[in-house]
């Protein structure tokens, strides 16, 4: 059964975001991994191409399935989601690989579009505390007064930092939030005392834990985690594309989802040694060991199908309703916001 996404005009913040698009996308550019050259071209941004969270992207590449579905697929890398999905939204890209909560924020704005395979059931993120802040901040409900960091604002990061202090009675307006982006921008920042703790992904999370520089506060890298945290399931990370693009092209768009599921397949059959094996050396930033760590520490959460988890739509709209106006006032469609039409092929 079909389902699809719809939204109008970008926030201000997107509007911001796509007067600077041109300088993103160059940037992004020099952090390009493209395929083979042969096939039909995609290009997908993916939210930060080194997080373990979207490592389906860059591990499908390296696997050879694109090139074995006969498409010649350009990733292509911002350092947060809401930037990659406002490449999506101009147009600039095919696809992006991203977290699904921005299919139903975008309905509200009047734009259509729909998550086609789904990577993960759990959000991958953990808030952490900085070791100095650590006697201060026991959980949610400490966060008033707080400068907590998250990758940009609009982001999923700033979402979920924004319901875990609604859900444990604290204002939105109570807090600092600071876009540090991820890896050592946000590390120095929480080092630094710009912040006092924040929300972030492995490979982050380890190298944090290694340099003992924070604790986890809200370990939401399993569906046990999310369950605890978020009331449900909460599918993030997943491949989404604007609905009237998917329409004009089921085939290409079938071939892509063709290649995630033999990925998501694969990923839950290997270990993360093996895992991490496949992934570009530099990742790991001269520890190998601590890099499988991450992949270890994340891998509960992804699916091995693709599909959208029972419930989860309805635990993101949950989420989001607690903090975001847009979403509480409108009538958001969730059967627009994904579909499972093309995993069901895939199987």
């Amino acid at each position: 059964m079909r389902k699809s996404a719809r939204y109008s005009t970008l926030a201000a913040a997107g509007l911001l975001a796509l007067s600077s698009l041109t300088a993103c996308a160059n940037d992004a550019a020099s952090t390009a991994s493209t395929g083979s050259g042969k096939g039909t071209k995609v290009k997908i941004m993916v939210g930060g191409l080194d997080k373990v969270i979207y490592l389906p992207a860059m591990l499908t590449q390296r696997l050879g399935y694109f090139d074995a579905e006969g498409l010649n697929v350009e990733l292509l890398t911002e350092p947060a989601g809401v930037q990659a999905e406002t490449a999506l939204v101009a147009g600039q890209v095919q696809g992006t690989v991203g977290f699904y909560d921005h299919t139903l924020d975008l309905q509200t704005k009047g734009k259509a579009v729909e998550s086609v395979v789904q990577f993960s059931r759990a959000p991958g993120e953990v808030e952490v505390v900085s070791t100095k802040a650590a006697g201060d901040i026991t959980s949610p409900k400490d966060f008033k007064g707080k400068k907590l960091g998250i990758t940009s604002l609009g982001s999923s990061t700033d979402f979920l930092t924004k319901y875990l202090a609604v859900k444990n009675g604290v204002k939105v307006s109570d807090f600092s939030p600071v876009a540090v982006g991820a890896g050592a921008t946000f590390i120095s920042a929480l080092q630094q005392g710009s912040i006092d703790g924040g929300m972030t992904t492995d490979p982050t999370v380890a190298t944090i834990l290694d340099k003992k520089a924070g604790k986890v506060l809200v370990d939401m890298r399993t569906p046990e985690g999310s369950q605890k945290a978020l009331g449900g399931p909460y599918p993030s990370s997943s491949l989404y594309m604007q609905t009237d693009w998917v329409n004009g092209h089921k085939d290409t768009v079938q071939k892509m989802v063709n290649a995630f599921v033999k990925t998501l397949k694969w990923m839950s059959t290997h270990s993360a040694s093996e895992i991490a094996a496949k992934m570009p050396a530099d990742y790991a930033q001269g520890d190998k060991a601590l890099y499988t760590q991450s992949i270890e520490s994340t891998l509960p959460m992804f699916t091995d199908d693709g599909v959208m988890p029972e419930n989860g739509p309805e635990t993101v709209e949950k989420v989001l309703k607690a903090f975001n106006t847009n979403i509480q006032n409108a009538d958001v469609d969730l059967s627009k916001t994904y579909t499972t039409e093309f995993v069901e092929a895939a199987k």
